[in-house]
Formats: structure tokens, sequence, C-alpha cells
């Protein structure tokens, strides 16, 4: 086990006993959700990986310790505290936090790079990071770490905020094969199917299994993409979810906001545009993608 993390005492008997952990962020506690929802659905998260026989690891930076798994208490805090005095941390702000000795969330790649070093194989989240709209040079730390950390990432695709067409791009480049969990088309974060093709369908977590064993095998270091389509009674219609982000991306381009700023204020805006809609679909397919990492992880352990 890596002793520079701290680790809950149910994880490390976990790991160290081959029992299936699931990986999660924390960004989405301190700058995902307003107070209280951001901690409803981290527990909500939570309860979705254990129903599923696996146990969840909510990944943290406290005072400069790394946390792999938090209490409830802390949940809390990280999410009554919101973005204040909290660092968003992807591999570059890993050792200014750890350094100095500040609080930190985790970004998907923040989380993907931790979860490797305490021998976590499954990471649920909501939405990757990709290629902004309009800024073809932008684009998301978490593709680069798909490319270089060998984690197994459940989501709902990337964020349909993104030039999903672009993004796609960037995870063949970086040798991510991208998988549709019982689904031929990339999923589009708040709906169904961008109708943009996937590398490989899979219906079950044996045959995600299979691929990363193959992958391991191999000695490859990448990681694997699992594209899960948000429920269906919680999906977004296409269109409207299109209108709202191409309002939002116009209202950032217009007020200048660009860089780490612009997914975190695109997001928001759709919140309101959709009248609170966006941030349902996006809940339901968090929920989803840890029923199916808590799957996934199992049956790698089994």
């Amino acid at each position: 086990m890596n002793e520079a993390l701290v680790y809950t005492p149910e994880i490390r008997d976990a790991l160290l006993t081959g029992k299936p952990v699931v990986a999660l962020e924390s960004t989405l506690i301190t700058h995902g959700f307003p107070y209280p929802a951001n901690v409803e659905t981290a527990l909500a998260l939570e309860n979705a990986i254990r129903s599923e026989g696996a146990i969840p690891a909510t990944i943290a930076i406290v005072d400069g310790h790394i946390r792999i798994g938090l209490t409830a208490d802390e949940v809390d805090w990280l999410g009554r505290n919101g973005s204040e005095g909290v660092r968003k941390c992807s591999r570059r702000d890993l050792p200014l936090v750890v350094g100095l000795r500040q609080h930190g969330a985790t970004t998907v790649a923040g989380t993907m790079i931790i979860a490797h070093m305490a021998g976590i194989r499954v990471f649920a989240t909501g939405g990757i990071g990709g290629v902004h709209r309009g800024h073809p040079f932008d684009v998301s730390a978490d593709l680069i770490e798909l490319g270089r950390t060998p984690i197994t990432v459940v989501c709902a695709g990337a964020k349909s905020i993104l030039d999903l067409p672009l993004t796609l791009e960037v995870l063949e480049t970086q040798g991510v094969p991208v998988l549709g969990y019982g689904t031929d088309t990339l999923p589009a974060f708040y709906s169904r199917s961008s109708g943009l093709p996937i590398d490989q369908r899979v219906n079950t977590p044996q045959e995600v299994a299979a691929v990363i064993a193959a992958r391991d095998l191999l000695g490859l270091s990448h990681g694997i993409l699992v594209a899960v389509p948000v429920p269906e009674a919680d999906a977004m219609p296409d269109a409207v979810a299109e209108q709202a982000i191409i309002e939002a991306t116009r209202l950032a381009d217009a007020a200048g906001i660009h860089g780490k700023d612009i997914t975190p204020y695109v997001l928001l805006k759709v919140l309101e545009l959709t009248g609170g809609q966006s941030q349902r679909a996006n809940i339901a397919a968090l929920v989803n993608n840890a029923r199916v990492g808590g799957q996934i992880a199992k049956t790698l352990t089994g």
C-alpha cells in the first residue's frame, strides 16, 4: 500500500484482502452542485456502489493529506465550504496542495492519478472533460490522463457542453478505447446518444473485465472509458439540451470566460436555462454510473 496516502480502515482492509473498491471524485461536492444537493449526491453515489457489493472510496485532500475515503462529516464539510478555500486538483495541482498543506478536491484526472496510486482499478464519475467548443486547443487534462493512467473510468460520456467529435479524436490519439455500455453510440451526458460511434459495444460487466484483463496482459498503460447512457426516464431531449448549451456557450464567450472556468460557468448557465432539468439528468447519470462501476469492480475481484 502507498504510505503517502491516508486510507479509511474499511478501504485499507478491502484493498489488502482483494475486495471490490470504486473511486469517486470530490469536485462534484465542492464545484459541481450547490449545498445540500452536493452532499446528498455524493452520499447517493456511495450508497449505489455499496448496493452492488463494492466499497466506495471518495478521494480528497485535507490539510495536505490525500484521503482515500471520507466520513459523512467530511463530505458535509466539503459540501458546506464548496470552492471556498478548496483547490480544484488535477495533476499539476497535487504537489502544490500536498506540499503547502492545503485542501483540495480531485477532478477526473486528479482522481485517476490517486486511485492508481492507491491500487483502485475502477472510478465512476458523471462526464469527463474534453475539447471545448470553439476552442480546439483547449483540451482537458482528463483526456491526457486517460492516455497514460491505467484506470477504468465509468461515465456518461464527455460533458455535452464540449466538442464531442474532437474529444473522440483526442481519445483516439491517446490510444484510449471507448466502450459503449449497452449502446452503439457515445452517450451525450444529459441525453442518451450523441450519434457518434464508439470503439466497441459491451453489454455486461464481464465483457468490460475481459477488456481490462487484456490491457493488463499486454502491458499497456492507458485508461479505458466505459460510456453509460443516462437512464431513459431522466434523460433530456437532445434538442432541449443542445439549445441550452449553445446559448450558455455564447454567454461564456461574450463574458470572456475561458480556460478552467468555462466548464463550471457553462454548466451553471445550462442549469438555469433548463430550469433544473440538466441537474436531474446529471445526478441520475452519476448514480447509474456508480452502480455500473460497482458491478465492474465486483466482477474484477470475483
